[in-house]
């Protein structure tokens, strides 16, 4: 089963936290000093946030995440088969997580990132988004 990904940019994780705690009705499932983290099922989201002083706030990413390998494969063949071009990153490090994950940008540049999480990591990391940059 597949769950919208968004990644938000945010000046301040505690106002940030306090507004997506009560518009999901629940606390984050992860917390970190710089990052949150909501995986609700109602509706089916997995929603992160990110403190990153300096950084232009707002949406970071879109996505899909997968529960397994055959739905990311299948995602990212309807891409492709569409011509439009994927970036695949295994194992990638970010977001207090290990992922396989396939980078696009729709016309208008913004980027989706269709991925599966492994596990979690001790710390943050960092992927190399739909560029390579």
């Amino acid at each position: 089963m597949k769950r919208i990904h968004i990644h938000l940019r945010v000046e301040d994780l505690k106002e940030a936290e306090h507004f997506y705690a009560a518009l999901l009705g629940a606390p984050p499932t992860v917390a970190k000093p710089d990052y949150l983290k909501w995986m609700v099922d109602d509706p089916r989201i997995n929603l992160a946030i990110t403190q990153r002083c300096g950084e232009t706030l707002g949406v970071e990413h879109l996505g899909i995440e997968t529960d397994d390998a055959e739905e990311l494969a299948s995602l990212d063949a309807g891409l492709k088969s569409a011509g439009i071009e994927t970036r695949p990153e295994a194992q990638a490090h970010c977001c207090y997580a290990t992922s396989d994950k396939h980078w696009a940008k729709d016309g208008d540049g913004v980027i989706w990132e269709l991925f599966q999480s492994h596990g979690r990591r001790e710390t943050y990391g960092a992927d190399h988004g739909p560029t390579g940059a």
